[in-house]
């Protein structure tokens, strides 16, 4: 496996310490986040890439403490949703374009590339919000969860056909002190000059041992195996087998 070669200087900037520092957050003090500070958050998302100019997105700002309570349990009872100040919805938005294609007397050409443009707008853009709350001193969690019930997480939120939400965002301050980073995969796996270089499983089990390491520091429960064995749990089986239907009723072509 190549080794990168390593600056000769410290390389940094304000984002990337940002970037470097971040963790994610679950527990949030009950220090007001005022609507200034998260349209300033969100507006500075809306200028992060789009496709084609599609700003295929839109974010819902949740503080109703019943609609957050509602979101928590249909999520898989994420408690941090209803405890966190301001809850984001960050949603794929075909049903702006297609009220625009229609403005013209066309109706939306909906594929996979359609799709798949909505979907990466949407998380491109969420991610740009966390970045930016978190340059703030604010705390965030993503929360794939929201994608265990769409069609009732859709139902709360009054989302119209088109419209679903590809992850949530908790945001809000914090008084507790972040928790430990959890160590990343080797650079060397992730980061390819010119071709692609295949993993090793040396590679993957010094990782499971450094993950682990983590865990235990933390006083968390977990085998020799930290990564390893729950990529094989996790994802050795399908997951939320129902969203391909409710994405294809919903608008959404993925052939």
């Amino acid at each position: 496996m190549t080794t990168l070669k390593k600056p000769s200087q410290t390389i940094t900037s304000e984002t990337i310490d940002t970037l470097n520092r971040r963790v994610s957050i679950r527990e949030f003090s009950e220090d007001p986040l005022y609507d200034d500070t998260v349209v300033t958050i969100l507006n500075a998302a809306r200028r992060t890439s789009t496709s084609s100019n599609t700003q295929s997105y839109s974010f819902v700002v949740v503080r109703d403490p019943q609609s957050k309570q509602k979101l928590a349990h249909l999520a898989g009872n994420q408690q941090y949703i209803e405890t966190c100040p301001v809850f984001v919805a960050v949603c794929a938005d075909l049903y702006r374009l297609a009220h625009a294609a229609q403005m013209h007397g066309a109706d939306l050409a909906i594929n996979l590339e359609l799709s798949m443009v909505a979907i990466v707008d949407a998380a491109i853009a969420g991610q740009s919000a966390a970045l930016a709350a978190e340059s703030l001193g604010l705390g965030t969690v993503m929360i794939g969860g929201m994608r265990n019930h769409p069609h009732e997480v859709a139902e709360v939120l009054g989302l119209p056909r088109g419209v679903f939400v590809v992850y949530g965002l908790c945001m809000g301050w914090y008084e507790t002190r972040p928790p430990a980073r959890k160590p990343r995969l080797p650079e060397e796996s992730v980061i390819h000059f010119e071709h692609y270089l295949p993993v090793d499983h040396a590679t993957l089990t010094d990782y499971d041992q450094q993950l682990a390491a983590h865990y235990r520091k933390e006083g968390r429960k977990t085998s020799d195996a930290a990564w390893t064995e729950v990529i094989a749990q996790k994802f050795g089986k399908f997951n939320r087998e129902h969203l391909r239907g409710f994405l294809e009723d919903w608008g959404y072509v993925l052939d």
